[in-house]
């Protein structure tokens, strides 16, 4: 009888140690299993316009004086349309997504903006500047490979690419729209025009200079387009290829900085009083004094564009904004 009640004490010590062993075991491989809190970084946003916002004053009704297209067709158009079309003396480029050099008429006091690429066209430039345009229809008048849409006429002069923008439209019954006719008669004066009214891609500044190794780590090439003018007294500083752009664009004068006023309101940089990031326009945009400025960063396709980035990009140039 001693000897079974010692073999059963026996098996319960094993028991025992058993069930022990296997409760650490389980505790080991929840331990083991346990959930880690994530540390993954938020992800990048990305830049969803092809061209920086423009600054006041600098809409293609003002900016750097030159050849532009608008001046050397306003008495074409007078003389056949039978209405007064004016165009201001000067353009600027709108560092955008193929760059343009643009110009503003005012056909009967309607505005009528005409861009043409500042770099030879490349094989997409077309339907870049077709995006967003719904469904563009073939022009014949202007070629095989020209297009009209509601919104704007584009088609090719030789090596550039050419796109026509009334204010209010093509045949769409709007104060400051354009019928069929006068649209397609002004984008037929200015394919005549583009030949002789090419600006050089390289018009360069000492001043922006100083940031131009920025612009081209950026870029990731040796830029092709360089775009650099006083308006005013204002600095704009351009740098391009066919598939990125930097731009700096100083304004004297202007009243509020209008991404202010957006809710939510947009990131605080660290510069100026006050300054904005805005990455989904791959923007810095800061007032120092009378001045504001703004400094984009635009690729295709898109990538983000960091803040860092963008301080990099104007810091050479500070000292000239914050005199």
């Amino acid at each position: 009888m001693r000897r079974r009640s010692g073999r059963l004490r026996t098996v319960a010590c094993v028991l025992a140690l058993a069930l022990v062993a296997s409760a650490c075991s389980v505790a080991r491989r929840a331990d083991g299993t346990r959930p880690v809190p994530s540390t993954s970084p938020a992800p990048a946003v990305v830049p969803t316009v092809v061209a920086p916002p423009q600054a006041e004053g600098l809409d293609g009704t003002a900016g750097a004086p030159g050849p532009q297209v608008c001046t050397a067709i306003t008495r074409t158009l007078t003389a056949s349309l039978g209405v007064t079309v004016a165009a201001n003396p000067a353009a600027w480029n709108d560092g955008g997504l193929p760059a343009l050099d643009l110009c503003t008429l005012l056909v009967d006091r309607r505005p009528v903006t005409i861009g043409v690429s500042a770099l030879a066209r490349q094989s997409d430039s077309l339907d870049r500047l077709l995006a967003g345009a719904g469904s563009p229809e073939p022009l014949p008048e202007l070629g095989p490979e020209a297009r009209i849409a509601e919104s704007r006429i584009v088609f090719p002069v030789g090596d550039r690419a050419v796109r026509i923008t009334p204010a209010g439209g093509i045949d769409r019954s709007t104060a400051t729209g354009l019928d069929r006719a006068k649209a397609v008669a002004i984008a037929v004066a200015t394919r005549d025009a583009v030949p002789k009214t090419l600006r050089n891609a390289r018009q360069s500044d000492a001043a922006c200079q100083v940031s131009n190794s920025a612009a081209e780590r950026f870029v990731g090439a040796h830029v092709q387009l360089r775009r650099d003018y006083r308006v005013g007294g204002a600095l704009t500083c351009i740098w391009g290829t066919y598939d990125a752009t930097v731009a700096i664009v100083e304004a004297f004068g202007q009243v509020t900085i209008p991404e202010a006023d957006r809710v939510p309101p947009p990131r605080l940089a660290p510069l100026g009083r006050p300054g904005y990031y805005l990455p989904d326009e791959g923007e810095l945009v800061f007032r120092q004094g009378r001045r504001v400025v703004r400094v984009t960063g635009l690729t295709n396709p898109p990538r983000e564009v960091s803040l860092e980035t963008l301080l990099g990009i104007v810091d050479p140039l500070l000292p000239l904004f914050l005199r």
